[in-house]
């Protein structure tokens, strides 16, 4: 009778969304890691090309999705549906039509108000960097933070809580970048935060977020030459800030400026409200 409870109480143990919150971070982050540091040894970062850099980043992709492939299906135990075929290509278009509009909407405010400058142009040749940028930011982050750490905090804590903490967590985690500040990781979590929270929760399914994420960057970066998340990224357009910080976003980018956090919050609530009423 004793042995009977002692497995009652284990398979409560890891079927609870905390256990599996910690078991899947985990697994989404050691494994890539491990594949990450064996393909630095082979291949030393000094004297790479873009090219070799892009095909670096898809096997990292593609190490983290095969990662979170094994924690649904052998730990969490259900279908891999966040990665289902059907519906995917209207989904990944939706996101990447949002996230490229949300973008292009904040920069040409930046640029209305005085603050983005063009000063020439690069050729196609840099959107390889650009695509292995995209790549990294838009399908990693979106598996660790909506696809594990959003979805067990909602089955544990409920939406809200869920929303809140995971933006949050998705600002902090920026703090670290580049010419960053307390002020940038806050404009992050509650406009790109709570805009990709939103989308998740809309489709329950990763396609849109991730598109959302990649047109996000690449717009910003590979098409307008802003920086991304405090990071110079060469783009298409060469440009340069001018004027007050609170209106370019200044050395971390555009996402750090009042008219995107004013513009991409806005959309993120107008796509929550979305969700809330579809239920």
């Amino acid at each position: 009778m004793q042995e009977v409870q002692t497995i009652s109480v284990f398979q409560r143990i890891v079927s609870h969304p905390a256990f599996l919150l910690v078991i899947g971070c985990l697994m989404v982050v050691l494994v890539p890691a491990a594949g990450g540091a064996l393909f630095r040894i082979l291949v030393p970062p000094a004297g790479r090309t873009d090219w070799v850099d892009l095909v670096s980043t898809i096997l990292a992709v593609t190490s983290f999705t095969l990662a979170y492939w094994l924690f649904v299906r052998f730990v969490e135990r259900k279908p891999f549906s966040d990665f289902a075929s059907d519906g995917a290509a209207k989904e990944w278009g939706f996101g990447i039509v949002i996230g490229a509009f949300a973008m292009s909407l904040t920069v040409a405010f930046i640029a209305a108000l005085g603050g983005y400058h063009i000063t020439g142009y690069n050729g196609p040749q840099v959107l390889t960097a650009v695509l292995s940028m995209a790549l990294i930011s838009g399908i990693p982050e979106e598996i660790l933070f909506r696809g594990i750490i959003f979805r067990f905090l909602e089955k544990w804590l409920g939406s809200a809580v869920a929303l809140t903490l995971s933006a949050l967590l998705f600002g902090v985690a920026h703090i670290s970048n580049p010419n960053s500040s307390w002020l940038a990781a806050f404009a992050i979590a509650i406009e790109a935060g709570v805009m990709l929270g939103a989308v998740y929760m809309m489709t329950r399914r990763l396609w849109a977020a991730i598109g959302l994420h990649m047109a996000w960057n690449t717009a910003q970066g590979g098409i307008f030459g802003v920086a991304v998340s405090g990071t110079t990224v060469k783009g298409l357009i060469i440009s340069e800030p001018a004027g007050s910080d609170w209106i370019t976003g200044g050395a971390f980018g555009a996402e750090a400026s009042l008219p995107a956090i004013i513009l991409c919050t806005s959309i993120g609530l107008y796509f929550l409200n979305r969700a809330h009423r579809s239920g």
